[in-house]
């Protein structure tokens, strides 16, 4: 087996950076009693200023006038692990989080499908760019070798033959012992794991637990290790909370659209779509403004869920400034891609019927948009109708055109050419609204083709009922 370790080293910083419209300027995450406020996690920015991790507030401010603060909150780096794992479940069907801040994709069996391991390695780290999330990422041949070679390095593959150099390189520190135990180690004169692993079994067996040992051969591959298998839940819930004030829905645009891209990967990494989900603007004291997007069939793209949320979003009166915006998913049906062609020309400028479709309807509303139907009656005039009304019936099997005139208008070209006809069509007379007519499909002078048709038996004038496009 092959093991891939992702490790999230600043997890709860890319938390707040990704839904931050400026990623860039100086950022703490703060924790601690208000007495004495610590700070937590400092972004590349703010490190530049002289800031650092386990600096008081106060000193902080000192050193520096300017920059932002945000409070550092546990739970939201448990949330993103379980959003992340839920985004590595596509990769793989063994996806564990035993360690914190760290993904654990079981890849020997995922090579097949994804190509090999530069060219998987490479489209993980463009997804998790795309999503905002610093990572690094090592391949071992097992896990817990994966997840310490991970503290040290970043790109690294390593395979069975290799393992063991690579291990004994690493410093004791960072081997993932117990502190006392690396202490212990160090005040032993041991500075790598090759030294431990060169001592006599038994002299170490004497002196620590017989969990040092086995930490040592698992770290190898000659023990197992057992690992929780991450299983992705049945719905979905992002939320983005603002540290001010929100009075325009054109300023949710940038939320929303993160919003609706992790969507977007949760439905990938379940291999299922979404047909309806629900916006919550939440305001301060107030009862939330529900935004409810429906889709008239399951769909997963990211860009087409947010134009579709964004139509729904955009008409929204605001009753009250915006605090959060939530995004909740609970009917997750089984996708099914629709059907493409191999060559596309021009795929810019190409939007599917149900695109269109489903985009239509977000900016104009559900009533505004719908189908039409054959219906089993042979009058022109009355062999359609909406979609939910009627009997569907096949479709003519003869011609008939696309624009069907709502009131026949007479036919100015004298001399037309005929192309098919003539057609007798002589029904309605269980209704009163009987017709007998003659149908030709004809070419006028100017090149256009039209449907025309006289009252059976009176072929002196003809009366044009639809074009051809």
């Amino acid at each position: 087996m092959r093991w891939a370790c992702i490790l999230f080293p600043q997890l709860a910083l890319d938390a707040v950076l990704r839904r931050r419209d400026d990623p860039q300027a100086p950022l703490v995450l703060l924790s601690g009693p208000l007495q004495r406020r610590v700070l937590q996690a400092v972004n590349p920015s703010a490190q530049a200023l002289g800031l650092r991790r386990g600096q008081t507030l106060t000193v902080a401010r000192a050193l520096v006038e300017h920059f932002d603060c945000e409070e550092y909150q546990p739970q939201q780096v448990e949330h993103w692990q379980q959003f992340l794992a839920a985004w590595g479940y596509r990769f793989s069907s063994h996806v564990s989080l035993d360690f914190p801040r760290a993904l654990l994709l079981e890849v020997e069996s995922s090579l097949s499908l994804f190509g090999p391991w530069p060219r998987f390695e490479q489209r993980l780290r463009e997804e998790l760019q795309a999503l905002g999330f610093q990572h690094r990422i090592v391949l071992a041949p097992n896990a817990l070798a994966a997840r310490i070679l991970a503290n040290v390095a970043d790109g690294l593959a390593v395979d069975e033959a290799q393992l063991p150099q690579r291990l004994g390189s690493l410093p004791i520190s960072r081997c993932g012992f117990a502190p006392e135990v690396a202490s212990a180690f160090a005040g032993m004169g041991l500075r790598r794991l090759e030294q431990v692993h060169a001592l006599p079994r038994a002299s170490v067996a004497k002196r620590f637990s017989r969990a040092v040992l086995e930490h040592i051969d698992r770290l190898h591959g000659h023990l197992p290790q057992a690992l929780d298998c991450y299983r992705p839940p049945d719905h979905f819930h992002g939320r983005i909370e603002f540290n001010f004030d929100v009075e325009s829905s054109t300023a949710l645009l940038f939320p929303l659209r993160r919003l609706t891209a992790d969507l977007a990967s949760f439905l990938a990494g379940r291999d299922c779509g979404v047909q309806r989900f629900l916006l919550l603007l939440e305001h301060r004291g107030g009862t939330a403004t529900e935004v409810r997007v429906g889709l008239l069939s399951a769909e997963r793209e990211p860009e087409m869920l947010f134009e579709l949320a964004r139509g729904r979003l955009e008409p929204v009166q605001l009753v009250a400034p915006v605090q959060a915006l939530s995004l909740q998913a609970q009917d997750l049906p089984r996708f099914v891609p629709a059907a493409a062609e191999l060559f596309t020309e021009r795929p810019q400028q190409s939007l599917g019927w149900e695109q269109l479709r489903e985009r239509l309807r977000a900016r104009l509303g559900d009533e505004a948009v719908g189908g039409i139907a054959a219906q089993a009656d042979h009058r022109p005039e009355r062999a359609w109708s909406e979609l939910g009304q009627g009997t569907r019936v096949s479709g003519a099997q003869v011609p008939r055109p696309g624009w069907l005139l709502s009131d026949p208008q007479p036919l100015s070209d004298f001399f037309p050419r005929v192309l098919a006809g003539p057609e007798r069509i002589e029904s309605g007379w269980w209704d009163g609204a009987d017709v007998r007519r003659d149908y030709y499909l004809i070419e006028t002078a100017d090149g256009r083709r039209a449907w025309v048709f006289h009252p059976a038996g009176k072929p002196d004038q003809f009366w044009v009922h639809g074009w051809f496009a």
